[in-house]
Protein backbone atom coordinates (compact mmCIF):
# COMPACT_ATOMS: atom_id res chain seq x y z
CA UNK A 1 0.00 0.00 0.00
CA UNK A 2 1.32 3.21 -0.66
CA UNK A 3 0.71 6.58 1.37
CA UNK A 4 -1.76 7.77 -1.38
CA UNK A 5 -3.52 4.58 -1.27
CA UNK A 6 -3.38 5.06 2.40
CA UNK A 7 -5.22 8.48 2.45
CA UNK A 8 -7.90 7.27 -0.09
CA UNK A 9 -8.44 4.58 2.45
CA UNK A 10 -8.62 6.91 5.43
CA UNK A 11 -10.84 9.46 3.60
CA UNK A 12 -13.63 7.06 2.56
CA UNK A 13 -13.70 5.23 5.96
CA UNK A 14 -13.70 7.72 7.54
CA UNK A 15 -16.05 10.08 5.99
CA UNK A 16 -13.36 12.77 5.41
CA UNK A 17 -12.08 15.02 2.16
CA UNK A 18 -8.87 13.97 0.82
CA UNK A 19 -7.11 17.26 1.87
CA UNK A 20 -8.09 16.45 5.43
CA UNK A 21 -7.37 12.71 5.06
CA UNK A 22 -4.17 13.89 3.38
CA UNK A 23 -2.96 16.05 6.30
CA UNK A 24 -3.90 13.66 9.52
CA UNK A 25 -1.37 10.99 7.78
CA UNK A 26 0.69 13.44 7.04
CA UNK A 27 0.99 14.85 10.95
CA UNK A 28 1.11 11.04 11.86
CA UNK A 29 4.04 10.61 10.09
CA UNK A 30 5.39 13.91 11.05
CA UNK A 31 4.67 12.97 14.81
CA UNK A 32 6.07 9.50 15.04
CA UNK A 33 9.67 10.91 12.97
CA UNK A 34 9.55 13.43 15.55
CA UNK A 35 9.03 11.45 18.54
CA UNK A 36 11.73 9.03 17.34
CA UNK A 37 13.91 11.88 16.73
CA UNK A 38 13.97 12.51 20.11
CA UNK A 39 14.87 9.56 21.25
CA UNK A 40 11.22 8.09 22.54
CA UNK A 41 9.13 5.42 21.62
CA UNK A 42 6.28 5.30 19.89
CA UNK A 43 3.52 2.27 21.52
CA UNK A 44 0.41 1.95 19.61
CA UNK A 45 -1.36 -0.78 21.60
CA UNK A 46 -2.71 -3.84 19.58
CA UNK A 47 -0.87 -2.90 16.40
CA UNK A 48 3.37 -2.51 17.62
CA UNK A 49 5.95 -0.13 18.47
CA UNK A 50 8.37 2.13 17.16
CA UNK A 51 11.38 2.89 18.57
CA UNK A 52 15.10 3.64 17.62
CA UNK A 53 18.21 1.54 17.84
CA UNK A 54 21.98 2.55 17.81
CA UNK A 55 23.76 0.49 15.26
CA UNK A 56 27.76 0.69 15.77
CA UNK A 57 30.04 1.37 13.44
CA UNK A 58 32.16 -0.90 11.71
CA UNK A 59 34.49 -1.18 8.63
CA UNK A 60 33.09 -3.16 5.78
CA UNK A 61 34.90 -4.81 2.40
CA UNK A 62 33.49 -2.86 -1.03
CA UNK A 63 32.35 -5.76 -3.08
CA UNK A 64 34.00 -6.31 -6.32
CA UNK A 65 37.13 -4.49 -4.91
CA UNK A 66 40.10 -4.47 -2.27
CA UNK A 67 38.65 -1.18 -0.82
CA UNK A 68 37.29 -1.31 2.68
CA UNK A 69 35.12 1.80 4.24
CA UNK A 70 34.30 2.83 7.58
CA UNK A 71 30.56 3.20 8.86
CA UNK A 72 29.99 5.63 11.46
CA UNK A 73 27.55 4.76 14.11
CA UNK A 74 23.86 5.84 13.93
CA UNK A 75 20.37 5.60 15.06
CA UNK A 76 18.03 4.04 12.84
CA UNK A 77 13.94 3.48 13.46
CA UNK A 78 12.94 -0.26 14.31
CA UNK A 79 9.35 -1.43 14.09
CA UNK A 80 8.26 -4.44 16.95
CA UNK A 81 4.67 -5.55 15.79
CA UNK A 82 2.10 -6.41 18.36
CA UNK A 83 0.17 -9.45 19.41
CA UNK A 84 -2.58 -8.98 17.41
CA UNK A 85 -1.26 -7.48 14.52
CA UNK A 86 0.88 -10.75 14.65
CA UNK A 87 -2.04 -12.59 14.71
CA UNK A 88 -4.02 -10.62 11.84
CA UNK A 89 -0.96 -11.58 9.50
CA UNK A 90 -0.62 -15.14 10.44
CA UNK A 91 -4.17 -15.40 9.15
Amino acid sequence: MTKKQLVDLVARKAHLPKRAAEEAVDVFLDEVGRVLGKGEKVVLSGFGTFKRKRMDGKTVKVPNSEKFVNIKSHWLPRFTPGKALKRRVAR
